[in-house]
């Protein structure tokens, strides 16, 4: 059996959110047959590898400004267009495939509309401009949520990102303030300060890391960064701090400080409007629970914030019970329905 702890500030807004979720009121029991946070991450992997396809009812391709590609996955086109919109921020190398089981489950218990948003260079997407940013591109992010916008004008917009994906999602929420479309978000997993963030991941989910990010992004695309000053200190990175430390000019920055400067999520992090719930698990050994622990009591200061860790979970698993059911992926499904409900009760 696994406790919550929660950090918040306690006020009407934030009690109504957890009153009404029986998810977190429930202690979080690992699945027995994975009872580790490695045997939870390996489950993780082979549900991505061998879980059933997922067929997108759309793709939208979007060109930014600079000429780089985007891309949107919509489920639940047939909806009533008001019908609430799920934006999904995507894992560090997250595609629509890999992350197709998320997907499915947010559109499963919300009966929502789901919108993928795809990042530049991401899953089968080519790099059309010399630019890649593997924690994403605000600008970009704001493109994508115009055309969403313009798609479903009538449709409340929220917003979920899993591990990379809380940064940018974090990153947008702190420069938009209170002009952000997003009526609510809920971020799984982040990382929070990414000075330290990366150093502290575990050595071994570093590397592993490192050597597909190279691999995915950099190596394949070589033709736009080979140019680069930077990119023989990209090429010889092991680890995930050493990598994200080198991919400033590859992000179209003129250097690492500049890229730390723009890209940590933390920067602006205060300026967060709307309802935000966070999840982290204290056995994670990518966005371990140190990144936690130095931002929970600036968390339970902020009216609109709720972190919840979990003490197993994992990075991104949260597996249940003896049928290994996504924990996690029920108690963002009750947040968001939930705090819908509420905010339509308000109006």
């Amino acid at each position: 059996m696994s406790s919550t702890e929660l950090f918040f500030q306690v006020n009407d807004g934030n009690n109504q959110i957890l009153n009404g979720l029986t998810q977190i009121n429930k202690p979080f029991r690992p699945t027995p047959w994975l009872y580790n946070h490695h045997l939870q991450l390996l489950w993780l992997g082979m549900k991505k590898q061998f879980g059933s396809k997922l067929t997108y009812d759309r793709r939208d391709l979007l060109t930014m400004e600079d000429g780089g590609t985007t891309a949107l996955h919509w489920l639940g086109t047939h909806l009533p267009e008001n019908t609430p919109t799920l934006i999904v921020l995507s894992t560090i190398t997250g595609s629509p495939h890999s992350m197709r089981g998320f997907v499915r489950d947010m559109y499963r218990i919300t009966g929502w509309r789901i919108v993928f948003c795809e990042r530049r260079g991401h899953g089968n997407l080519p790099v059309t401009s010399p630019k890649i940013n593997t924690l994403g591109d605000v600008e970009d992010f704001k493109a994508q949520i115009t055309h969403i916008q313009a798609k479903v004008p009538n449709s409340a917009l929220y917003a979920i990102g899993s591990s990379a994906g809380t940064g940018l999602l974090v990153r947008y929420l702190g420069e938009e303030g209170c002009k952000t479309a997003i009526k609510a978000a809920f971020a799984y997993c982040p990382g929070f300060n990414i000075d330290v963030a990366f150093s502290r991941a575990n050595p071994f989910y570093s590397k592993a890391m490192t050597r597909k990010l190279k691999r995915h992004f950099i190596e394949a695309n070589s033709q736009h960064f080979s140019h680069l000053p930077s990119y023989p200190a990209i090429q010889q990175s092991r680890t995930l701090d050493e990598f994200h430390r080198n991919i400033y000019e590859c992000a179209g920055y003129a250097s690492k400080d500049e890229y730390y400067q723009y890209c940590n999520p933390m920067n602006g992090f205060e300026n967060i409007s709307i309802p935000l719930f966070i999840l982290n698990a204290a056995d994670d050994p990518v966005c371990v629970v140190e990144n936690v622990r130095d931002y929970q009591q600036a968390i339970a200061n902020m009216p609109n914030l709720i972190l919840a860790l979990t003490k197993n979970g994992s990075h991104c698993a949260h597996f249940a019970d003896w049928d290994a059911k996504p924990w996690a992926h029920q108690l963002a499904a009750q947040y968001f329905l939930n705090l819908h409900k509420q905010l339509n009760l308000r109006q």
